[in-house]
């Protein structure tokens, strides 16, 4: 277990925007059961990719060519949704989803792909919807892979913590967040709301 710590932890190496998220997408492909947990934007595994050029754009530290290439590399990475023997597990907050990126459009528009991605057979997605208490107030989003490593976003770069302490810590959050989530026909229709919302605001403001 510590050498595939460490194993993961290599893959950090510095590369501007592009080489963060190729060690992302590698550290991805070393998994089979993958959760992921966003209190604030769509996790990567599920941006369309006008969404992803918008976030990465929003955080870029270089110029523009490196998040065209980093959006592709996320982009390629989602292939992982469509191998076989591959489990993915998704809790948003209704705050993530809500998060206003860019256009009207572009986020009705990632709303249906969420809503598509949630009829996949090996996704578990689910939404915790802004009416109920939160379990909670992670302070990031974070990823668990295989029950056994666990990647915690920051703004300056992903960690690996090496505690199986710390692991489990965000495996329990996970679970406490997914017990109060909508999953399947409740939360497309949540989602239709979201994008009804997205609507009117865009006729009441425009883009």
């Amino acid at each position: 277990m510590e050498d595939r710590r460490d194993r993961l932890r290599a893959l950090d190496e510095p590369g501007g925007m592009a080489g963060r998220e190729a060690a992302n997408a590698a550290r991805l492909r070393s998994a089979h059961r993958i959760q992921v947990f966003q209190s604030v934007m769509i996790p990567s595994l599920l941006q369309t990719a006008d969404y992803a050029r918008t976030a990465l754009a929003l955080a870029a530290e270089t110029g523009q060519d490196d998040v065209a290439e980093a959006a592709a590399v996320r982009m390629e990475a989602q292939s992982l949704l469509f191998e076989f023997g591959r489990q993915f597990s998704f809790v948003l907050t209704e705050g993530a989803v809500r998060t206003w990126l860019g256009s009207a459009a572009l986020m009705r528009a990632q709303l249906e792909r969420l809503a598509r991605a949630s009829t996949l057979s090996n996704v578990s997605l689910g939404i915790v919807p802004g009416t109920v208490t939160a379990p909670g107030l992670p302070p990031h989003g974070f990823t668990v892979l295989d029950g056994v490593v666990s990647v915690v976003e920051t703004l300056t770069g992903d960690l690996t913590p090496a505690e199986p302490a710390a692991t489990g810590e965000h495996a329990d959050a996970f679970d406490v967040f997914a017990a109060v989530a909508v999953y399947g026909d409740t939360l497309r229709e949540l989602l239709r709301q979201i994008s009804a919302d997205y609507e009117e605001l865009e006729t009441r403001f425009g883009d």
